[in-house]
């Protein structure tokens, strides 16, 4: 399967205001590909269509081959939310390990989870105990454990240093590699660079569906945050001209 995503005329709205405009835009298998964009610009909600928990308008999301939400991937999709998603009563290691029972893995390979984010120091402690960034990282750990075909990450270095960042991505990589997809969303430009691919949205419009490099080309400039904005001001532009 070359696309693990294929998003088809997405359009989503709240009430009368809408969210996205019809994006057209894929996922290939196998990458890290990162949602790139300013807070507001619809990154939660796309991601929120593409897990299949979102109400659209109009328009298609398909993942690995099924319509977003089938039966069929929830085995298969990992979801890690802005708000951590793991119990508070119970330790690092116990979230991972009841995550890893439910996918029907093993203790060791749950315990391997909390080690990939850096959380080995910290597995006996209570997560309603645990710093903010610690608590990311114990979601994330029970996101990765079962070992999911896709993974839909929102800003999930938020709060890190940036050596726990740098581990962070290195991991994602080191999942592409052996097969899994990422999608990764982050409102911050510096590491759109990380990614193998980018989507640039903002304001529920996709203004770039490219690698880095094929970015930076289009932008002129080997500045990628330099490079959003030029590519804002060429769709504003265009925009004009229509108008």
């Amino acid at each position: 399967m070359s696309n693990a995503i294929e998003v088809e005329h997405l359009v989503i709205a709240r009430g009368k205001r809408r969210v996205l405009h019809d994006l057209t835009c894929t996922v290939p298998s196998g990458s890290v590909t990162g949602l790139l964009g300013p807070s507001g610009s619809g990154k939660t909600t796309f991601m929120r269509a593409v897990v299949g928990v979102q109400k659209v308008v109009s328009g298609t999301v398909t993942v690995l081959g099924h319509p977003a939400g089938a039966k069929p991937l929830r085995s298969q999709v990992g979801y890690l939310t802005q708000a951590p998603s793991v119990y508070a009563d119970l330790t690092v290691r116990e979230n991972a390990r009841y995550f890893a029972a439910l996918y029907g893995l093993s203790a060791k390979e749950a315990d391997a989870a909390v080690s990939d984010v850096g959380l080995s120091e910290a597995k006996g402690q209570l997560v309603g105990q645990l710093s903010g960034g610690q608590h990311a990282r114990a979601s994330l750990a029970c996101a990765i454990v079962g070992r999911p075909r896709l993974l839909v990450l929102d800003e999930p270095t938020v709060g890190q240093d940036p050596v726990l960042r740098n581990e962070l991505w290195q991991r994602f990589h080191a999942m592409a590699k052996a097969g899994s997809t990422l999608l990764v969303s982050s409102h911050v430009m510096d590491e759109a660079g990380r990614c193998d691919r980018l989507l640039l949205i903002r304001e529920g419009l996709l203004i770039a569906d490219a690698t880095p490099a094929a970015v930076r080309e289009r932008a002129g400039t080997d500045d990628l945050d330099t490079a959003f904005l030029r590519l804002v001001q060429a769709q504003e532009t265009e925009q004009e001209k229509v108008a």
